[in-house]
């Protein structure tokens, strides 16, 4: 994953406020995969990307350990979490991290012991736990609508993320099998999208029979 990071830092484009470079980004991004969000959404999924171009934040300041730690043992530590703080930080974290690298590392998760389908399925329950959980306090007053969006969207803006990626590498090009993975896993509307675009025609069938 560092090396991915480090790419990643190399391919981006050089923007004077990274801040409205994710906002903008996500608008046309959103806009090419007919995904809509409130603006309150909109506003905490460019925030989380400006954070997470920090490297530092990747990384729990709580976890002496140099390597990123697994989704599972991070919701194990949100339930075990001795105060219903701490359990719902866990929850919003473990939301966080698993939009942000489905979303920009998705190629590199084929080489994972996990794949994306795993950190979609994490992170979508992660946000919408959230959402329950927080009813009633402040935490879900301020956030309870975005946490419930992001639960219920979570694949479509992983589809987001990935476009922006795209936006701002140097050069493109899709992994027709990959893409059909991807599709085949998930439901991806974008990877659907580049199938079509490359002469490829996904058919409905294919993933009744992979759910079965």
């Amino acid at each position: 994953m560092t090396e991915a990071l480090a790419q990643l830092e190399a391919e981006v484009l050089p923007v004077a406020n990274l801040r409205e470079f994710f906002r903008d980004s996500l608008t046309t991004a959103m806009e090419t995969n007919r995904v809509a969000v409130e603006s309150d959404t909109a506003y905490y999924v460019v925030n989380l990307l400006t954070l997470f171009a920090r490297s530092d934040a990747f990384h729990d300041p709580s976890d002496s350990s140099p390597t990123r730690r697994p989704l599972a043992l991070m919701l194990a530590d949100a339930l075990d979490a001795p105060t219903p703080e701490a359990r719902l930080l866990g929850l919003q974290r473990l939301g966080d991290m698993s939009l942000f690298i489905a979303g920009f590392f998705a190629a590199d998760l084929q080489r994972a012991v996990v794949d994306l389908d795993y950190y979609v399925s994490m992170g979508g329950s992660a946000y919408s736990t959230l959402s329950v959980q927080t009813r009633g306090t402040f935490k879900g007053r301020a956030f309870g609508s975005v946490f419930a969006e992001l639960g219920d969207k979570f694949q479509p803006l992983v589809d987001v993320l990935n476009d922006i990626r795209e936006q701002a590498r140097s050069s493109s090009g899709e992994n027709v099998l990959r893409q059909y993975e991807i599709w085949l896993k998930t439901g991806s509307k974008r990877a659907e999208r580049l199938l079509r675009q490359q002469g490829v025609c996904p058919m409905a069938s294919a993933r009744t029979d992979w759910d079965h």
